[in-house]
């Protein structure tokens, strides 16, 4: 069987520097054999660090329990921590050897596992391949995957997490509206009928679906953008809902003034922004506003953001669908 890996492998020297910590490690064990283990899971983990930094990913050596001198005297580990990924294992081979062990304790809690070729001289290093879960404490070196997938798999890992710490850290900062449940009636604080803010002042978007559509449903907020006594800057937010199909609604987002004021104030902006708070649409009032509306669809699972911004002044609110 040919190896594939042998397509796209990476060898380097292993520095002088990197050597001299792995013995400093290897004298902190009882013996021989323990240290020879250290040594090697040191070396490997040390020129996988290297290798995936001089790619382009994050790591993080302290974290990882291969840097941790009590978790070297009880165990047979070679992680290396990536950030916000998780641990990848790197397991040494020596040259000419068909297969690698894996200790039972590694065999779970890791993204992936990383086969490292290293000389009888411990001064050159090879990167075989890798793989992303093992079933067996016997790793044959003809399974390996190419170093390609490996990084290939990592930018993946490290795209799907980016995403997941956007979302948990404004889930975490940010007090989500769930819009959904408007349509059982259960209403956030602060929002009200839109007859409660502005009166009989008119709703055109309400107005136009009232005659085509019957299952659409509408709220209002009172805005305060500062000003004084005297100069109160204050304006109502509508958010208009209406389901597009099973998994979309449409939405309109309305600024009005208060109710007995003819016009909005000039300059005030309107956004709608993504989950990432990153703006994706716009409006701005002249002298003589009425209103301001953006229109757009969103998907059920889906967050954004409304911002109102009035010199130095702004206003947001934040919806999940």
């Amino acid at each position: 069987m040919t190896n594939k890996t042998e397509f796209l492998t990476y060898t380097g020297p292993i520095p002088p520097q990197l050597r001299w910590l792995a013995e400093k490690f290897c004298r902190q064990q009882v013996t021989q054999e323990k240290r020879e283990q250290v040594r090697r899971n040191t070396l490997s983990v040390s020129f996988v660090n290297s290798y995936l930094q001089y790619m382009g990913f994050e790591t993080d050596l302290e974290a990882s329990d291969s840097w941790n001198p009590m978790q070297q005297i009880l165990f047979d580990v070679a992680d290396l921590e990536l950030k916000n990924l998780g641990k990848l294992e790197c397991r040494s081979v020596l040259e000419g050897e068909e297969f690698v062990n894996i200790p039972i304790e590694v065999l779970s809690n890791r993204i992936g596992y990383v086969v490292v070729q290293i000389s009888k001289s411990f001064r050159e290093a090879k990167l075989l391949g890798f793989v992303r879960e093992v079933s067996s404490d016997l790793l044959l070196i003809s399974e390996l995957q190419s170093l390609e997938k490996l990084l290939d798999y990592l930018d993946c890992q490290t795209q799907d997490s980016v995403v997941k710490l956007n979302y948990s850290t404004l889930a975490s900062s940010k007090n989500f509206i769930n819009v959904v449940q408007w349509f059982e009636n259960i209403f956030d604080t602060g929002w009200q009928e839109v007859e409660a803010l502005l009166g009989t002042q008119p709703v055109y978007a309400i107005s136009s679906l009232r005659s085509i559509k019957e299952d659409f449903v509408s709220r209002s907020k009172l805005i305060n953008l500062g000003g004084n006594q005297t100069t109160e800057q204050a304006v109502v937010l509508v958010v208009i809902l209406s389901p597009n199909n099973e998994s979309e609604l449409d939405i309109i987002v309305e600024v009005h003034p208060t109710s007995g004021k003819n016009y909005l104030p000039q300059n005030l902006q309107l956004m709608v922004l993504d989950f990432e708070g990153i703006s994706v649409m716009e409006a701005q009032t002249r002298s003589t506003n009425k209103n301001i509306q953006l229109q757009f669809s969103a998907e059920v699972g889906e967050r954004f953001s409304t911002k109102l911004v009035l010199g130095n002044i702004s206003a947001t609110e934040n919806f999940v669908i």
